[in-house]
């Protein structure tokens, strides 16, 4: 058997559980140690058999035992980098990419080039702020967490990608006292309580990092009230939220930043995804 003739099999086989096939590729560039290009030039070329059978041992798992693809392979490709995943934090959104274009888009256009504070308010993975110091090296991050667990996976990737950012535990705010900064961002949990997800998320993922209040907005209500002492004179507060709660976002930034202007994104699937508070002196 090709590894073409391998890899359709393998996809066949998601699909018909109605899971995603793209697993099937992630997996096989992992037990081969092949890029995707390397990968795709082997199409057609035998699959040994030693391969085949490190793949389906680890697939069975996938298929069979409701286990994440990344969890498995332990790592998730984020805006261009690999970072460690454990069932101790969130596997990475590609929605969350966006965000952090976004913020980067707004670093160049409102700071140019200056030195930026920039916190990062339950990170996880460390995803957003680690990319944001590697993309922006004048972004100098902050990144907090209430999970242990989750900050020593933070820390890992902080270590393997070279990055600088540094790491406080504690819960929301509070570990930043005494603490400006220019940029705050955050992606805090937001499915409602009571919302029902899908079991592949709810069995694996950490319900910390997923679930925010009987609303979802329990922490974006807490972030609000209570960020303005962390922010400097003119700051962005950035943050990603469910797609259908971009009114909530509103009435909320105007309760507490009244004089502020709010500017809510699309994601590239249209869906109201994004929030940016702009406090003090900004031009549109």
């Amino acid at each position: 058997m090709t590894y073409g003739e391998f890899l359709k099999k393998a996809q066949t086989e998601a699909v018909k559980r109605n899971l995603e096939e793209s697993a099937a590729i992630l997996l096989l560039e992992e037990v081969s140690g092949f890029s995707s290009a390397e990968l795709y030039s082997k199409m057609n070329q035998p699959l040994p058999e030693e391969l085949e059978k490190e793949f389906f041992e680890k697939y069975r798992r996938y298929l069979f035992f409701n286990e994440p693809i990344q969890y498995i392979i332990g790592k998730c490709c984020f805006y261009g980098y690999d970072f460690i995943v454990t069932p101790a934090v969130l596997i990475p959104r590609f929605e969350t990419e966006e965000l952090v274009e976004q913020i980067l888009y707004r670093y160049d256009r409102y700071f140019k080039g200056q030195d930026v504070d920039v916190c990062d308010v339950a990170t996880g993975s460390g995803c957003i702020g680690i990319s944001l110091n590697l993309e922006e090296p004048h972004m100098h991050v902050v990144a907090t967490d209430i999970s242990e667990e989750a900050l020593a996976v933070a820390q890992k990737n902080n270590q393997k990608l070279q990055a600088q950012v540094t790491f406080l535990q504690g819960d929301m705010l509070q570990p930043l006292q005494h603490r400006k900064f220019d940029i705050f961002v955050s992606n805090p949990p937001y499915i409602p309580e009571e919302e029902e997800i899908m079991p592949i998320v709810k069995d694996n993922e950490p319900s910390i990092a997923l679930f925010g209040g009987k609303d979802g907005m329990k922490f974006y209500r807490i972030i609000l009230e209570n960020v303005h002492c962390l922010l400097k004179e003119k700051a962005i507060l950035c943050f990603e939220h469910a797609y259908d709660k971009k009114e909530q976002m509103i009435q909320l930034a105007h309760e507490y930043f009244p004089e502020s202007r709010v500017e809510v994104l699309k994601d590239l699937a249209g869906k109201d995804r994004m929030t940016f508070i702009y406090v003090g002196d900004f031009y549109e």
